[in-house]
């Protein structure tokens, strides 16, 4: 009686905690990774954002088991010889396997974005939708766009079928040449149609269709009007390619409804031009300070061109309401503001070994007729501390070299790059060189030894800069002497 009772509490426990992830081995692998379509996670017990992924994945796991899609992990604290074969370099690393053959996964770390992206990635690039089907395909994801096509038209059906295999892990893409299905979507072909769970709900693209009025329709409708942003759908703004405007407000502020609601009609305006989104401030305070906003000043309101890198801040004593959002809008409109550059004050005196670089200054030392190695660095970065010593040492070998070469740090966190200089920093330190009179960044990718940057200054540099100063102004002083040249007293 007993036995059987822990019996029974042993298969209740098992129930409760039975998995659809499949835990996969370095013998298991290959099999499950050569079916049709997989998806596998590459973590380590011990990483908080595979613990955060977990009970998305799991959801997701069951929900896709009713569509056949497989989903299992591998733990690389165990499985190291097959995470390093897959080229697994950070936790949590997702792939996508099709037969063996792996991507990565393109898709948000939320259950509903894992399945959305899982079942578009079991679909042809384009379904045939059919009067049948149309009612259920057209609510089957986020975004689905579908293509009502005469069957005798041909070249429309090519440019849809080709501009859907390139965006397949981003829209759910549909085509129909049934007349009854045309007919209960009341459009004349040829017509593609979004359909959408936000906003309108539907949006369509009539006359001509080629791939730059469908890309330019998608990018334009798959967005919502004013949506919060988070790291889930950040790339889905970035990749726009328009400028974002944010609304910085607390996301537990009882006016936040309110103040959002409020910009909707300029975002309406501007719809298509510029991305409107609210933003958690309490959570992503370090991203306004990015785009030059202070903290805790809230509501406060910025636009950033992510492509042109480049950001505009409103004054933060202002109100962030319809007026004035409106009116600051229609002046980065019509290029009536000047992007904001934070910058420190240049230092009255160059006193280091290195020279210090603030933004405002920027462009002024890059247009010099010297050789420039920068140092792009955070003072809280250990490598940059361990890398201080070094760069003091190579800016002191130069010292009597200043008119041929700078070798200078930038403090990226109190600085920004400006736009003209066609770079970002994604981590630190990132060191970069521009030899005089070109224009052209070149990023340094050697060891960071004293010998390894002497080394690559003497390959790429321009100038003379093992020539000292002093004896360049001798050796023409010496000259001037042979010629009989002097000056005039």
């Amino acid at each position: 009686m007993r036995t059987s009772a822990v019996l029974s509490l042993v298969g209740l426990a098992t129930a409760a905690f039975a998995s659809d992830v499949v835990d996969l081995t370095g013998t298991t692998f290959p099999d499950f990774a050569a079916q049709d379509l997989t998806l596998i996670e590459f973590f380590a017990p011990w990483c908080g954002h595979c613990k955060a992924l977990a009970p998305h994945y799991e959801e997701a796991a069951t929900i896709l088991k009713k569509d056949k899609i497989p989903i299992a992990k591998v733990d690389c604290t165990v499985e190291s010889d097959l995470c390093s074969s897959q080229g697994v370099n950070g936790y949590p690393t997702l792939k996508v396997f099709r037969k063996g053959v792996p991507a990565e996964y393109g898709g948000t770390r939320k259950t509903d974005g894992i399945v959305s992206y899982m079942k578009k990635q079991a679909l042809p690039a384009v379904s045939d939708v059919t009067a049948e089907n149309h009612d259920e395909f057209k609510t089957a994801d986020k975004v689905v766009l579908v293509a009502y096509v005469d069957e005798s038209d041909s070249k429309t059906q090519k440019t849809f079928r080709d501009f859907a295999d390139q965006y397949r892990d981003d829209y759910l893409f549909g085509l129909s040449t049934d007349a009854a299905a045309i007919a209960a979507a009341n459009v004349k072909p040829p017509a593609v149609v979004m359909y959408k769970t936000f906003d309108e709900g539907r949006n369509e693209l009539e006359g001509k269709i080629s791939s730059d009025s469908l890309l330019t329709f998608a990018k334009e409708h798959s967005v919502p009007l004013l949506d919060e942003i988070s790291p889930d759908n950040f790339a889905t703004y970035a990749e726009a390619g328009i400028p974002l405007a944010y609304i910085f407000v607390p996301a537990n502020d009882p006016k936040r409804e309110e103040i959002v609601k409020a910009i909707e009609p300029v975002a309406r305006e501007h719809k298509g031009k510029i991305n409107f989104v609210w933003i958690d401030s309490n959570k992503f305070a370090d991203h306004a300070k990015s785009l030059n906003l202070q903290e805790p000043t809230w509501p406060a309101f910025a636009i950033q061109n992510i492509q042109a890198m480049t950001k505009f801040p409103l004054d933060q004593s202002k109100t962030v309401d319809f007026a004035t959002v409106s009116s600051f809008v229609k002046d980065f409109a019509n290029g009536k503001i000047q992007p904001s550059i934070k910058s420190q004050k240049t230092p009255a005196v160059q006193d280091e070994p290195v020279y210090v670089l603030v933004a405002d200054e920027f462009e002024k030392v890059v247009a010099e007729d010297k050789d420039l190695l920068v140092e792009f660095y955070a003072p809280w970065c250990g490598h940059c501390k361990k890398l201080k010593p070094t760069w003091d040492t190579l800016g002191e070998r130069y010292s009597n070299a200043k008119s041929k070469i700078t070798v200078a740090k930038f403090d990226a966190t109190e600085n920004d790059i400006p736009s003209s200089a066609g770079f970002r920093v994604a981590g630190f330190p990132t060191i970069k060189f521009k030899a005089a009179g070109s224009s052209e960044w070149i990023s340094y990718e050697g060891d960071r030894s004293l010998e390894s940057f002497v080394e690559f200054l003497e390959a790429n540099a321009t100038n003379d800069i093992n020539s000292p100063d002093d004896e360049e102004a001798e050796l023409e002083g010496e000259s001037e002497v042979k010629s009989g040249r002097h000056d005039e007293l």
